[in-house]
């Protein structure tokens, strides 16, 4: 099949040398049992290239099993992961009252295509190399070993290598699932298909709902082809879907676009941290390390503001005589009102050369020394448990985005798996 034909076949629109190649590798390897693992950001279409590798596989004729089976690895909870991947004998537990197949015996014969690889537990990365060195998986409260047939197509939006290296990822498994890699590239470097892309998504409203189409204009096609489109396709879709539906304009500009975006340009947000999250001995620091790196930052700076607190005390004790940290001294002479300072300076005629002396405002004509002079207090935070700091943490961020989980998660450095995680556990209202 001609990349053209598998375009048409796929509804794939574009023709951005990076995606032509990625298609044409997902052809190259069908016909083969290699393993793959298909990269990409959220919302690229890894689903669709799976399809396209089974179906143009010997795979798809297979007569038992389900032929291909998608299974989403973020979304199954850690305590059942296994039950669900490998299945089930009655009794195993609690509520287990007959016999279950898991994924992998359904697609007996056909391929599997595991999402979000990259967030299945440690566990279980374990039991899934065993699948694929052996063939063979365990259901969960047996102790016979099920053969199977099935090809594995894996696919992630993290970077494998990194979690490899914070140990979050099995190096063994790493290696033996990418066999073959198919990098799918975000729409942000696919700048020349976005206006085919929404050609083709306003095309199929107008067409849905009997609507007149929608044009781009000049400003609002430069628009959309520099802006950063994190959710990719998904995005792009569900951004021409609302304008295609709510705007009566036809002649689509970048003011009427702006309008339906969710990115804040950097330069409207907080500053953020853009590297990568590495230490200074080159080890990779994990998003809760970071998370409470960044909480305990209130913390140091009231530590440093008693320190000067101090400092200035010290240093009025020493210009009155004082031992210093002994009697009640006042207040630092070092005050400010607006930008009047009242600084120690070297008086010739009252103390010997060398030693310094206070210029009371009150000699200087100041109407009111109690209006200068103001203990300075230190608010000390109260040392927060690590869950509390993390939880006010998570809920500021929600609440400077709006309730945007995907947004609140880049500030925080997280993935939105984790938020969402966190915002169940400690009970989050959005």
């Amino acid at each position: 099949m001609d990349i053209n034909t598998l375009k048409l076949r796929y509804g794939i629109i574009g023709n951005d040398p990076k995606l032509l190649m990625a298609l044409h590798k997902a052809i190259q390897v069908a016909p083969t049992d290699l393993s793959i693992l298909i990269n990409g950001e959220s919302g690229v279409g890894k689903d669709v290239f799976s399809r396209i590798i089974h179906e143009n596989s010997l795979r798809k004729h297979a007569k038992q099993g389900k032929g291909l089976v998608s299974v989403n690895c973020g979304a199954i909870p850690e305590g059942t992961i296994e039950s669900e991947l490998f299945g089930h004998v009655k009794g195993a537990f609690t509520g287990a009252d007959r016999n279950r197949k898991g994924y992998f015996e359904e697609a007996d014969g056909g391929t599997i295509f595991l999402d979000e690889i990259g967030e299945l537990p440690l566990s279980m990365q374990v039991k899934l190399l065993r699948v694929l060195e052996n063939g063979e998986i365990i259901p969960v409260g047996s102790s016979t070993a099920l053969k199977v047939n099935v090809r594995v197509v894996a696919a992630t939006n993290v970077d494998l290598v990194a979690a490899v290296r914070s140990g979050r990822f099995r190096e063994d498994l790493y290696y033996r699932l990418q066999q073959i890699s198919i990098a799918i590239p975000p729409l942000r470097e696919r700048k020349e298909d976005i206006p085919l892309l929404f050609r083709k998504f306003s095309s199929d409203v107008a067409e849905k709902y009997h609507m007149p189409p929608i044009f781009l204009t000049e400003d609002g096609r430069e628009y959309l082809m520099n802006y950063p489109w994190y959710g990719n396709i998904r995005e792009l879709k569900n951004v021409t879907e609302q304008v295609a539906v709510v705007e009566t304009e036809r002649n689509i500009s970048r003011a009427i676009l702006e309008n339906y975006m969710s990115y804040v340009p950097e330069e409207k947000m907080p500053a953020l941290y853009s590297g990568t999250n590495t230490g200074s001995d080159g080890s990779t620091i994990t998003d809760r390390e970071l998370l409470l790196k960044a909480l305990s930052m209130g913390q140091m700076i009231n530590e440093l503001r008693g320190e000067i607190n101090e400092l200035r005390q010290a240093v009025t004790q020493l210009a009155q005589g004082l031992p210093v940290g002994e009697g009640h001294p006042k207040p630092s002479p070092i005050a400010t009102k607006g930008t009047t300072e009242y600084p120690l300076i070297e008086s010739p005629h009252a103390a010997p050369a060398g030693e310094l002396q206070v210029i009371h405002p009150a000699a200087q004509g100041d109407p009111s020394e109690e209006e200068y002079f103001q203990d300075s207090e230190v608010v000390e935070d109260e040392p927060l448990a690590l869950e509390e700091r993390e939880k006010r943490a998570i809920r500021l961020a929600l609440e400077r985005h709006g309730g945007k989980r995907t947004a609140a998660a880049k500030e925080l450095h997280i993935s939105e798996r984790t938020l969402y995680r966190k915002i169940k556990e400690y009970d989050i209202e959005l």
